[in-house]
């Protein structure tokens, strides 16, 4: 049996920097560039995370999978072309209908299948999900209507699926404007989507919303707020723990710091680009966001 509840008792129903755009637009695609790329060698794998709540990865944001006596409830869909990998990887987990999609926000790496499986499962995000997704400016236009999550939150709801309560909470200012984390109580899985990047580097796209420091602040409340023994499905890299998130915000904090500081004495963004971050941070850089793209990313996010 399932169930929805908002914190505040309302459910919507409805069935800056040149790099920075560059960057959203590589990641916004849902239906162009990404229709065109010969995707038949990606493999679509499966892990048990804990309880009943399963991780796939692919390509794109990796995947959180609930599955059990009422069905599935599955997060984030990656990119159109896998959709019937992504399905057969769902169903190889278990047999149950699809019963509730949700999305960590509105990338096209994260949301790239949803007209295909929202033609099934009920699809949840944050209010400006849908505003991303329904708006002519996205890339590659507006979705159709079966893209666009017919259940929208301000703050928070939550969804009692298959024995327990799974949390949807808002996070502001981070990643985008309409970034949610999902926490499934008693299997103690998090599902943090975009605003983790595991060993790497994280992406903030401040065209939409949103802000590096706004970032730290959040991954800052989720080690305060989530119990020890929290298994973490991140949106980019292996399934992680407290530990390696506590290792992530360490990072946040001083590469922001050495970047407000520099700034603040008047450097130029080519300034603090030569200075780098240091070898401590040099592996961070090795992944889709490098060290000057990071530093960008943060300088236009400082007022």
């Amino acid at each position: 049996m399932t169930a929805i509840s908002t914190p505040s008792g309302i459910v919507r129903s409805l069935r800056p920097v040149q790099l920075a755009l560059a960057i959203s637009a590589c990641l916004s695609v849902a239906s162009v560039g990404v229709a065109q790329r010969d995707m038949s060698s990606v493999e679509m794998k499966a892990e048990h995370v804990a309880g009943k709540v399963h991780m796939i990865t692919g390509a794109g944001g990796n995947i959180g999978v609930s599955a059990g006596d009422d069905g599935i409830l599955f997060i984030d869909d990656q990119f159109a072309p896998l959709a019937d990998k992504i399905r057969a990887a769902i169903k190889g987990i278990h047999a149950g209908d699809l019963e509730y999609l949700i999305n960590t926000h509105f990338h096209g790496d994260h949301t790239g299948s949803n007209a295909i499986f929202g033609e099934d499962a009920t699809i949840v995000a944050h209010e400006n999900v849908r505003v991303r997704l329904s708006s002519p400016d996205n890339r590659g236009g507006a979705a159709p209507a079966s893209a666009l999550p017919v259940i929208t939150f301000d703050d928070g709801l939550s969804i009692f699926f298959n024995g327990e309560r799974v949390r949807v909470t808002h996070l502001p200012t981070g990643h985008t404007d309409g970034d949610s984390y999902i926490y499934f109580e008693d299997s103690k899985v998090a599902h943090l989507g975009d605003h983790f990047f595991v060993g790497r580097f994280p992406y903030v796209d401040v065209g939409n919303g949103g802000n590096a420091e706004g970032l730290r602040s959040n991954i800052e409340m989720l080690l305060k707020s989530l119990p020890a023994g929290t298994k973490i499905i991140p949106g980019h890299g292996p399934l992680a723990d407290l530990g390696d998130l506590k290792e992530y915000f360490s990072m946040l904090n001083d590469t922001i710091g050495m970047v407000k500081q520099a700034k603040s004495a008047g450097k130029s963004l080519a300034d603090v680009q030569k200075q780098g971050f240091g070898e401590k941070y040099k592996e961070w850089g090795s992944g889709f966001i490098n060290s000057d793209a990071w530093t960008e990313i943060i300088f236009s996010s400082l007022n």
